[in-house]
């Protein structure tokens, strides 16, 4: 909706994975491991996850982890400033 209000397209090669509360929070999840294994293969770059969710990181295999550009965050303002391209579409 943000893409579309801002007129800002959203990076193809970002991901993310969570969820945000009606106030901008952003939740832990579970399966980190196996959500950014599937990201790598999908050909994501940068995934975007919850803050909470750092201690998960370790249990990435090293080698997706050196082509990954993993991201935490908590609120959702730091997610568009990863996830939208700078410029109007």
């Amino acid at each position: 909706m943000i893409s579309a209000l801002t007129g800002r397209h959203v990076d193809r090669e970002v991901g993310m994975t969570g969820e945000i509360t009606l106030r901008g929070r952003v939740l832990p999840i579970g399966g980190l491991k196996e959500k950014a294994m599937s990201a790598h293969r999908a050909g994501i770059k940068t995934i975007i996850i919850p803050k909470d969710n750092e201690r998960d990181i370790d249990d990435i295999p090293e080698s997706v982890r050196k082509e990954l550009s993993i991201v935490p965050v908590e609120h959702l303002d730091e997610v568009l400033k990863v996830a939208l391209k700078e410029g109007k579409a």
